[in-house]
């Protein structure tokens, strides 16, 4: 179901923070979505955690019908697009082989930490690379010295945000800048993946029962605990 979004301006760039938990770029119809961590039931079940394999067609899916809907020129998929090489069976590796054909646009994708040592037919990693004002990345990065004015746009982090009091609390993907950085955090695409919560020094949007809410903390927790990724 669509969901509403938030149009943000950042200099010269117009983004679109995204419901779906992906960021649309209408200046060139590009799309990003990041941390789609695809075959990590697969990899779990290998090492005997018993997780059902549903987790991919509940990512993927939604991919699809995301592409659908804007018809990008192009998917920019910022890193772990897979959780891990043991992850990465035959069945993965003929979808991922048909992404650009079921997303009707070629896909792009920048090699995250866990992509880093698979090869993905079809699918080449590239490192971080500059697209109109924007440095594209995996992790957060600083743009090389002579192109600092740039916003890091970057996944890895998989950014959530905390609202509620004592136990009463809830933990939900959100879109995070951090402005002293000139630093955009995009959430998980993938549906399982954890979470860190951002301190107060980002301004965080949170995606919430399909609609994109502007969050200010009041009292930022700073004690939260990581979630591993």
């Amino acid at each position: 179901m669509p969901g509403i979004s938030h149009t943000w301006q950042w200099q010269r760039e117009e983004l679109v923070f995204l419901a779906d938990r992906a960021l649309w770029r209408p200046k060139a119809s590009q799309l990003f979505v990041a941390d789609l961590h695809l075959g990590k039931a697969e990899l779990f079940q290998r090492h005997g955690i018993p997780i059902p394999s549903d987790g991919d067609q509940g990512t993927l899916n939604p991919l699809i019908e995301l592409c659908q809907r804007f018809s990008p020129q192009l998917l920019i998929v910022l890193g772990d697009l897979i959780h891990g090489e043991l992850g990465l069976t035959e069945r993965l590796r003929q979808i991922l082989r048909s992404l650009p054909d079921l997303c009707g646009c070629p896909v792009r994708l920048i090699g995250g930490n866990h992509d880093r040592s698979s090869r993905i037919e079809g699918l080449p990693q590239q490192p971080s690379y500059r697209c109109g004002d924007l440095w594209l990345s995996h992790e957060p990065e600083t743009p090389p010295k002579q192109q600092d004015q740039l916003l890091n746009v970057c996944g890895h982090v998989h950014p959530v945000a905390g609202i509620g009091n004592g136990c009463d609390r809830l933990r939900l993907p959100c879109f995070a800048y951090n402005p002293s950085q000139q630093r955009l955090l995009i959430p998980a695409f993938g549906q399982l993946t954890g979470g860190h919560h951002c301190d107060e020094g980002y301004r965080k949007w949170l995606v919430a029962d399909h609609a994109i809410v502007p969050w200010f903390e009041p009292h930022p927790n700073r004690d939260e605990a990581r979630v591993a990724r």
